[in-house]
C-alpha cells in the first residue's frame, strides 16, 4: 500500500499543472450577466458601443455582474478616459447582490480610477483606506490595463504593471472623512464586482473586464 501511494504521487508530480482558465465578463456584444443601479429613473448609462462598453448620457450609476461572487482571482480591467476630468471605479468584495448603489459604495471595496485626486483618492487605491504606491496611469485617450488580485482579504492593485495597492485587509485604514466616502469595517473575501458610471464629464470605456483564478 506504502509504494502504491508512493507511486501515485510521484506520476501526480509528473503531471501538467493545470493553467487556470480566463473568462470574460464582459462579452464585447451586450451586457448579459450585468444589471445597472441608479438612484433616478430612466435610461442605463452604459452601452455597448463597436465592442466597447461605454459610460453614456444616461443615468449615473452602477453596472453590476451579477452571475458570480469573485475570489482568488485577478480581475483584468482594460479602461480608458476621453478627457482627464475622467472618474469611474471597480468595485469588488460586494458580499450579496447590491439592490442599490448604496449597497456597492458602503458593503464593497472601491478600485479608483481619477487621475486627478490625491494619493488618497487616485487611480489604483482603495477609494479614501489606501495611499497610492505609484501613479502609472497613461493620459486620456489611451488604454490602461488595471489589473485586480484578491487572495483571501489581502487585495493588489496594478496599473499598465506597476503596484499601486497591497493591502491585507485587516490593517488599520484612516477613519471616514467626507459623507460620499465608504463606511468602514470588515469586507469578505469574495463577492460580487461593479463598475461604476459617476458623471458624464468624460465618458470611460472598457474594452475588457475579465477573470482570471488563482493557481493553487
Amino acid at each position: 500500500m506504502k509504494t502504491r501511494t508512493l507511486l501515485l504521487a510521484f506520476l501526480a508530480a509528473l503531471a501538467p499543472a493545470v493553467e487556470a482558465q480566463t473568462h470574460q465578463l464582459f462579452n464585447g456584444k451586450n451586457l448579459d450577466g450585468w444589471i445597472f443601479l441608479s438612484n433616478q429613473p430612466g435610461p442605463a448609462g452604459f452601452a455597448v458601443n463597436h465592442g466597447v462598453l461605454e459610460t453614456t448620457d444616461g443615468n449615473k450609476g452602477m453596472l453590476c455582474y451579477t452571475k458570480e461572487k469573485i475570489g482568488k482571482a485577478t480581475i483584468r480591467v482594460v479602461y480608458k478616459m476621453s478627457n482627464e476630468k475622467g472618474n469611474s471605479g471597480v468595485f469588488i468584495r460586494i458580499p450579496t447582490e447590491p439592490k442599490s448603489e448604496a449597497d456597492a459604495i458602503n458593503k464593497g471595496i472601491e478600485v479608483q480610477i481619477d487621475n486627478r485626486d490625491d494619493d488618497w483618492h487616485c487611480t489604483g487605491v482603495l477609494y479614501s483606506m489606501t495611499k497610492a504606491m505609484a501613479r502609472p496611469y497613461k493620459p486620456s485617450g489611451e488604454w490602461n490595463t488595471m489589473e485586480i488580485t484578491l487572495d483571501g482579504l489581502r487585495t493588489i492593485v496594478k496599473v499598465n504593471g506597476t503596484l499601486v495597492t497591497d493591502y491585507d485587509g485587516v490593517s488599520p485604514v484612516p477613519e471616514k472623512k467626507k459623507s460620499y466616502e465608504p463606511e468602514r469595517g470588515p469586507r469578505p473575501p469574495e463577492g460580487y464586482i461593479a463598475l461604476q458610471h459617476h458623471d458624464t464629464v468624460a465618458v470611460i470605456s472598457f474594452k475588457e473586464v475579465s477573470v482570471t483564478p488563482l493557481k493553487h
